[in-house]
């Protein structure tokens, strides 16, 4: 009796599945909606102090104490609770501001420094040189800031880009996130089984290919990050590799005044090996080890709240 009510069960499952899914979607979709309409800068500062009360009751506080004390064993308890709480309260001027991703970019060539956005001389230069090369490249970046802002730099000036996105699981929420990106992000390129072969796509048409590189990947390769042992996507490394194109890395720096810097740094070396390939492992050490630098400028606008370390 019981095995023949199983298949009842697991559709009732789905279903109940299937109703939550629709409900998140919607009030997710709605919440959307509601954060446009309000101010940008006052909002985003609301929702970073209410996330400073509500985060250290979450586990993934206790996460990012644990991380914090592993990569900084010299810092104390209370300097670890106070990047904790710099962590929460980007996170909640991250979760406002993407939902005004296509007004966030405001840098005008014309009028540098003007704007929110703060651009040094020198990525100037090697934007404009990466945009009028005619070669394809490979853009990483890190979960720093508001990590979204690189990804908008190229398609708003001419750049043709290509970028990985994470699709949420939830129907309608991913296609709101797809709908934002749209028109302001270039190409998009979910990440999963057919990412390679899409990015591989991009830069045979000579597009420029960003993806974020600091998050654990299970069928990753060995990197040291802080002195320990994790693992790290090899994706760009091998697309390099294969492509003989250059690798920059870029960043946004949250700034006092509600402005960001933005930073694009000089090609990257990759390691190579003994028969003059690019190394796959080395390449992705040397790239971790940018990040590691960004990171330890910075602590309080990284996510330390996710298990970079398994």
């Amino acid at each position: 009796m019981a095995l023949q009510f199983q298949p009842f069960r697991r559709r009732v499952a789905r279903g109940s599945k299937w109703l939550v899914d629709a409900a998140a979607g919607r009030f997710a979709v709605g919440l959307h909606k509601l954060t446009r309409r309000l101010d940008l800068e006052r909002s985003a500062e609301r929702f970073g102090r209410v996330l400073q009360r509500i985060g250290p009751l979450r586990s993934e506080h206790g996460v990012g104490r644990a991380n914090l004390r592993a990569a900084f064993p010299e810092k104390s308890a209370e300097e670890i609770e106070a990047i904790l709480l710099q962590v929460w309260d980007n996170l909640g001027r991250v979760s406002v501001e993407y939902a005004h991703l296509d007004r966030l970019w405001d840098f005008d060539l014309n009028r540098p420094n003007s704007g929110r956005i703060e651009v040094t001389e020198g990525t100037i230069e090697r934007c404009l040189q990466l945009r009028d090369d005619g070669k394809p490249a490979l853009v990483f970046a890190a979960h720093l800031a508001n990590w979204e802002l690189p990804a908008l730099a190229g398609p708003l000036h001419n750049v043709d880009s290509a970028v990985l996105y994470r699709m949420p699981s939830v129907g309608r929420i991913a296609a709101a996130v797809r709908d934002m990106r749209t028109g302001c992000m270039g190409t998009l390129i979910p990440t999963g089984i057919g990412a390679p072969s899409a990015a591989a796509a991009a830069l045979d048409r000579g597009a420029h290919v960003g993806m974020l590189v600091d998050q654990h990947f299970t069928h990753g390769v060995d990197v040291d990050f802080f002195g320990r042992r994790c693992k790290a996507n090899p994706m760009i490394a091998r697309l390099a590799r294969h492509y003989d194109c250059p690798i920059h890395g870029t960043r946004a720096v949250r700034l006092p005044g509600y402005r960001f810097r933005m930073e694009l740094t000089e090609p990257i070396v990759p390691a190579h090996d003994a028969e003059g390939r690019i190394d796959v492992q080395g390449t992705m050490q040397t790239i971790t080890a940018v990040v590691e630098g960004w990171v330890r400028e910075h602590p309080g606008q990284w996510l330390w709240l996710h298990r970079r370390w398994r």
